[in-house]
């Protein structure tokens, strides 16, 4: 097991080394080729539009088989040949072609390591968030290196380099996935397959759903628009890199810590703070972003918005949903509060900054931040 916990631990440091690069300079990179606002919008939601089916593929697909890690090598080594597509510039068409199939096959890698993840880290059914976040604590800091190192890099050289540095950074993910131990866990009789339904028919099950596309649709203003934001404040290339990175930093001390505080709340109150701290953040992005210390702040918020609900997230799912359903419960969790926020935020965010300017975007997040308390609360009500 430690092998495989080390194999992970490099997979996900790779992965996210990816993301830390990818999804904060990508919109970058599609403004600096002449694309509209709009434009950008639609190629971004793409992201989250692929997490509508591809997940629950992946995960339907791994349950079934049993062949994950065979899976997350064919999706690290089939999204490096697709990258390739990035260094011919076809326009806005060929970019949707290129970037949907590159997110068709990156979306499933998440949800398919984070099952094997959470079995591994599981003692007695027990999930343990002291050895989860030690785990995921090496994709905070591959995300801190890229996302500070490309800041500099493009700051000096230009945006030019952008899809040199995706086909770098998916080649580290695809060799990362093949030093994986090609492990195949048992796969139950068809006859004997557990179903996803009883669970979904349940409130708490239901409610944590909403909850979870309340919030994710909040934080899609971050996800898509927060480095454009920055951009049209008159912020560097550099400084952007530095506020990502400030994110990290307190994502990174809360993986590491965080088995000392979890304990002292139920996972559905812990949903209901996460919702709270998301409109306080985005009240202080919205309101305060000409004031760099103000969005030091609201970017440390980070630790409790997104480190300590996605640990909050998967600790849930791992009591909810069992052995055989874990690759679909994961998957239902990224299309739930990942491809239909995704995507609804993204088109929708276009349409309102193109209007009402990019500070409307985080305006809007605080409303869907205070529905996500409520469906929290919801939770904490069914599982009482």
């Amino acid at each position: 097991m430690p092998s495989q916990l080390s194999a992970l631990s490099a997979l996900v440091a790779t992965y996210f080394a990816h993301i830390g690069f990818f999804n904060p300079y990508l919109p970058l990179w599609l403004k600096d080729m002449g694309l509209s606002l709009v434009a950008i919008s639609v190629l971004m939601s793409l992201q989250s539009a692929s997490r509508l089916l591809a997940p629950y593929g992946w995960g339907w697909l791994s349950d079934h088989t049993g062949q994950r890690v065979l899976l997350l090598r064919y999706g690290a080594t089939a999204s490096l040949l697709i990258s390739l597509g990035l260094w011919w510039d076809g326009g806005f068409w060929w970019l949707l072609v290129v970037l949907l199939l590159l997110f068709a096959h990156t979306s499933g890698m998440m949800p398919m390591s984070e099952a094997v993840l959470s079995q591994l880290v599981s003692r007695d059914g027990q999930f343990d968030s002291r050895r989860y976040g030690r785990v995921r604590v090496f994709g905070s800091a591959g995300f801190l290196v890229t996302v500070i190192l490309a800041g500099w890099w493009f700051e000096r050289f230009g945006m030019a380099y952008f899809p040199w540095v995706t086909c770098l950074t998916i080649a580290a993910v695809a060799a990362s996935a093949w030093c994986l131990p090609n492990v195949r866990e048992a796969v139950v009789a068809r006859e004997d397959q557990a179903s996803v339904l009883p669970v979904l028919r349940q409130r708490s099950v239901q409610l944590f759903f909403a909850s979870a596309f309340f919030h994710v649709l909040a934080h899609i203003s971050v996800y898509v628009f927060f480095s454009l934001y920055l951009d049209e404040l008159g912020y560097s290339k550099t400084t952007i890199g530095l506020l990502w990175a400030a994110s990290v930093l307190v994502e990174i001390a809360w993986f590491f810590t965080q088995s000392r505080w979890l304990p002292r709340l139920p996972l559905s109150y812990w949903l209901m703070v996460c919702a709270g701290v998301m409109a306080l953040r985005m009240v202080m992005t919205a309101g305060a972003a000409e004031q760099l210390w103000v969005l030091v702040l609201a970017q440390c918020l980070h630790a409790i918005t997104f480190a300590t609900h996605h640990t909050v997230c998967i600790a849930w799912l791992s009591q909810h949903f069992s052995d055989q359903l874990r690759g679909r419960g994961q998957a239902l969790y990224t299309v739930a509060a990942y491809g239909l926020p995704g995507v609804i935020g993204g088109l929708l965010g276009g349409l309102l900054s193109s209007h009402w300017g990019l500070v409307s975007v985080f305006w809007l997040c605080v409303p869907m931040a205070l529905l996500a308390l409520l469906m929290a609360w919801g939770v904490a009500r069914s599982d009482r």
